[in-house]
């Protein structure tokens, strides 16, 4: 069966409309690549950094007292340790000032550790006591 000579002239004329409003979308980018270099130009760089930091901390501090702290943040040379409670904060604050803040400065002078800033807070969920303690993760 042949198609009428009314069909063939709405058919190329609905051609022509969708050729005409018809829009082929931009080529994307691949995601990939831009992810991995975000991730070694700012992931990888301050995890190497904490690394060091942490390694250092946890050889330098002691246990008891370690147990009661937390690397909060690393900025622009400035570690933040979070203390759980006041006692443990004036321990630590004490240790520090007696030549642990020097060794930690320099076991972590490559890292670019250049000041030591503590902080009472907590980073669990639980009682005061840190019996029970379920890592918090917002703020």
């Amino acid at each position: 069966m042949r198609p009428s000579s009314s069909t063939v002239p709405a058919s190329r004329e609905l051609e022509r409309i969708y050729h005409a409003k018809h829009q082929t979308p931009p080529a994307m980018q691949a995601l990939g690549p831009e992810l991995i270099a975000f991730f070694k130009n700012s992931v990888a760089k301050r995890q190497g950094k904490l690394t060091k930091i942490a390694a250092s901390w946890t050889q330098l501090v002691p246990e008891l007292l370690s147990d009661h702290c937390a690397l909060e943040s690393f900025s622009r040379g400035t570690l933040t340790v979070l203390v759980d409670s006041a006692s443990h904060l004036y321990e630590l604050k004490q240790l520090l000032l007696s030549g642990l803040q020097q060794q930690l400065l320099m076991a972590c002078k490559g890292a670019g550790l250049r000041k030591i800033s503590l902080k009472r807070g907590r980073w669990y969920d639980g009682p005061a006591d840190g019996s029970i303690r379920k890592i918090r993760f917002e703020r």
